[in-house]
């Protein structure tokens, strides 16, 4: 195998030396020499190639905390690898020149990384996991993969933050061996998906995380960045909390973010704190325990407490974490179930 390729697992061919890719839910009929979506499956002489194989656009040591999962075995460091394209178009794209790559961009910037040498940097640098993150890891589904079918035999937790657009056949393929599925999402209409994202078709994505808890226990946490003027509207945000409690689970996470002017929206401005907040009382009243509030350091919204008895848990500023009165899963103080994975 070259660097940079590997054929894809997940592909039907089809008549005319033409491939139909079932890693994300685009499901793309690929032509010959022609790439996908994300631009990072390509179709080569009727044989579907993954062309970033290996290929690392960003590496860093973070704290888990930056995904941001708060739940999930608070205070470690992670291991945090990227690659380039995307499945997704998004507007407000934060890391818009690694996402918005294509096949023709593959080595431009980048290094190596197999994925033995990607777990060993992970125990060198003593993180306790790996999460594949900064651009859609679906578009880099064979490398992840194989990375994570290592990082288990390491005993290292593994983490997917994720737009949620995984096939089925993707996210079952890869089930066994993920530990963490971090997803956005990003509204709840089919008018901002549609403006946002360029998706038309996004429910399934609701269904996935639903499958991906349900069906493969992972731990999920759910993110939305609150834009100002797109899904911003109490309908949506109303939609987001009542789905997330009915699907997932009073207990699931839910990260309002404050939006940052970026990429294609550069004209719209920060959200307002003020709607975070009105955010952070949507999720409650829909009877979410735990909604939290992302981008303003020292809001109150960033600890946890327990629903419970009121007492701080984990205590939280930015990056920062101070776990105080956690009991394996539960509250020290009362005992009351807080839905956190730590291993213990």
């Amino acid at each position: 195998m070259e660097t940079g390729k590997k054929e894809a697992l997940l592909y039907e061919k089809l008549p005319n030396s033409r491939v139909q890719c079932h890693t994300c839910q685009w499901h793309c009929r690929i032509g010959l020499d022609k790439y996908g979506v994300c631009g990072m499956y390509q179709n080569q002489a009727g044989i579907l190639y993954q062309v970033n194989y290996a290929v690392v656009s960003s590496v860093a040591v973070d704290p888990i905390e930056k995904k941001p999962l708060f739940h999930f075995y608070p205070g470690t460091q992670v291991f945090s690898m990227g690659t380039l394209g995307c499945n997704f178009h998004c507007k407000h794209c934060q890391n818009w020149e690694i996402s918005m790559a294509n096949g023709q961009d593959i080595g431009v910037g980048c290094q190596h990384m197999q994925p033995r040498a990607a777990i060993e940097a992970a125990k060198r640098y003593r993180c306790q996991g790996i999460a594949w993150t900064y651009n859609e890891p679906a578009v880099w589904f064979d490398y992840t993969l194989d990375c994570a079918k290592l990082a288990k035999e390491n005993n290292l937790y593994t983490v997917y933050v994720t737009n949620g657009y995984s096939s089925e056949a993707a996210l079952d393929t890869i089930g066994p061996y993920l530990d963490a599925w971090r997803v956005d999402i990003k509204g709840f209409s089919d008018a901002t998906y549609r403006d946002l994202a360029k998706v038309p078709h996004w429910r399934r994505i609701l269904e996935i995380a639903s499958r991906a808890k349900h069906k493969w226990q992972m731990h999920v946490e759910v993110i939305t960045n609150i834009i100002p003027t797109i899904n911003d509207d109490d309908e949506q945000l109303g939609g987001i909390a009542h789905w997330i409690h009915d699907e997932l689970g009073e207990l699931t996470p839910w990260h309002v973010t404050r939006f940052y002017p970026t990429y294609h929206l550069t004209h719209v401005p920060p959200t307002p704190v003020a709607t975070l907040e009105r955010a952070c009382e949507i999720g409650k009243k829909a009877g979410l325990k735990f909604v939290y509030t992302g981008n303003v350091p020292g809001n109150e919204n960033e600890s946890t407490t327990c629903y419970s008895c009121g007492k701080l848990i984990v205590e939280r500023f930015g990056y920062q974490t101070k776990v105080v009165g956690l009991d394996g899963t539960k509250c020290r103080f009362c005992g009351a179930e807080l839905n956190f994975r730590t291993g213990k």
